[in-house]
Formats: C-alpha cells, sequence, structure tokens
C-alpha cells in the first residue's frame, strides 16, 4: 500500500486550490474539444449500407426510425464471437436505460455490430436491454466509419510493447 504524506488542514486546503484549479482548465479543455468535435464538416452518406434488424434487413435511413438524428454505438461483437466485449456490455448497462431519453430528444440509439443479427438479439435479451441492436454483417460500415481494421493495420498496435504500471 502506498505511503500517505500527512499535513495540515492549511497544508491540504492550499493543494486542493490548486488541484482545483487544474481540474476546472481540464474541464474547459474538454469543453472545448467537444465544441471541435461537434463543428467537424459533416460528410454525405453516398453508399447503401444495409443492415439486419429485429424485423428484417434495413437501410441506414431506415435506421433513423422517423427521427432526426442516430447515434450509433460500435458494439465489439464480431462473427466468431460467442458473447459481446466486456466493455461494451458496461458501456452499454448505461446507454439501454438513456434511449428513451435520448427518443424524446428527436433521437435514436442503436447498437451495430458485425455478428448475426440473431445472435446480437440472444445477447441482448440476456442481459435485459431493449436498444435497437442491428448487425452491419459483411458489408462496409464499420470499416468505412473507421471502426473496423484488417490484421496487418492492427499489427503496429499489437505488437508495440506498453509501459506497465
Amino acid at each position: 500500500m502506498r505511503e500517505h504524506r500527512v499535513g495540515t488542514q492549511e497544508e491540504f486546503e492550499a493543494a486542493r486550490e490548486e488541484l482545483l484549479a487544474q481540474e476546472k482548465e481540464l474541464t474547459r479543455r474538454g469543453d472545448e474539444l467537444a465544441r471541435k468535435r461537434r463543428d467537424l464538416p459533416w460528410v454525405r452518406v453516398e453508399k447503401d449500407y444495409r443492415f439486419e434488424t429485429a424485423s428484417g434487413t434495413g437501410s441506414l435511413a431506415d435506421l433513423f426510425a422517423g427521427r432526426s438524428q442516430l447515434l450509433v454505438y460500435h458494439f465489439m461483437f464480431g462473427p466468431p464471437y460467442e458473447a459481446g466485449c466486456p466493455v461494451c456490455s458496461s458501456i452499454a448497462d448505461t446507454l439501454d436505460p438513456n434511449a428513451v431519453h435520448l427518443k424524446a430528444r428527436d433521437v435514436t440509439l442503436i447498437c451495430s455490430s458485425r455478428a448475426p443479427v440473431d445472435r446480437l438479439l440472444a445477447y441482448r435479451e440476456r442481459m435485459g436491454w431493449s436498444f435497437d441492436w442491428v448487425s452491419a454483417g459483411g458489408g462496409d460500415f464499420h470499416r468505412d466509419l473507421g471502426f473496423q481494421h484488417t490484421e496487418e493495420e492492427l499489427r503496429p498496435f499489437l505488437q508495440a510493447r506498453f509501459p506497465r504500471p
């Protein structure tokens, strides 16, 4: 266990004030990055992406379900997987109860994966989620948006040596 320095109340308050100033700067920087992200140029979607859904094959436009905005979470669940990514599953636990609030604000939330839709829907039921989940299957959707890479593209990342804590 790490040893902690014991100080006075005044030392704690001074250190806390300094830390608070740094935290506020970090928040401002995050807000600025979020603004820049929102200001990125939009790109017209020219491809006819197709998805397998609970009700059959649908287009990207169909996924909006009549709303003006579509929020897609790229859930890592590939064709050979028996279950979803544990981190993605944890994130989905927080996304699911918010889907109704997004709908009220003209946003449709979906998860998109490459596994067959029947496997996705079975996992969704097992986990108790209700959001819409689609399979992009063998299409280019995930690759075109930068969420699918070849083994060759990933090799430098996979072979990198990362420092351990």
